[in-house]
């Protein structure tokens, strides 16, 4: 695995390193020394599937504050994402900045985003999967986000979503 530094501290692009042969490919796509020794320790708690029939798909903006804060390993295993990370950490030189990558099945890429940072992607295939590594579980009832389209932020989407839940659509302006 190799593992890329983005433009918000903290938040990691991890890449597999597959190696092919006639059987086809084996890539390592999470190891907890391999994340400590680049100084990333993560050990998931719960795993975590969200599964996406439509194109276009927008989930997200979201995280957990404190005292339930996560630290996430996303990875697309069907399709092709947009995916954003996005700093809400009042303390951070990034506040209020945002870095994407595209993830994908094929390109087996994966974003390491930290405590404090909401996460959220577009699908830009139909029937794409993304799998969610968490640490610590979930705890339901402190869950919060942002919206996608807030201007206090500015992300530039490849597209605006054509499927986006009430919740995601209504959270109001960040200030």
């Amino acid at each position: 695995m190799r593992f890329v530094e983005t433009s918000i501290p903290g938040v990691i692009r991890v890449e597999a390193e597959p190696r092919a042969d006639a059987r086809g490919a084996f890539a390592r796509l999470h190891c907890p020394e391999d994340f400590a020794a680049a100084g990333h320790p993560f050990t998931p708690a719960q795993t975590s599937l969200s599964r996406n029939p439509a194109r276009h798909t927008l989930r997200g903006l979201h995280y957990q504050p404190r005292p339930h804060a996560e630290t996430k390993l996303v990875r697309v295993t069907r399709g092709r994402v947009f995916d954003v990370a996005l700093d809400l950490r009042p303390e951070s030189p990034t506040y209020r900045g945002w870095t994407s990558a595209e993830l994908s099945a094929e390109n087996m890429h994966a974003l390491l985003i930290p405590e404090g940072v909401a996460h959220g992607f577009l699908t830009l295939e139909p029937d794409t999967d993304v799998v969610y590594q968490i640490t610590p579980a979930f705890r339901p009832g402190h869950e919060a986000g942002v919206r996608w389209n807030d201007p206090a932020f500015g992300i530039a989407w490849p597209e605006a979503p054509k499927v986006i839940g009430e919740r995601d659509a209504g959270y109001p302006d960040f200030s």
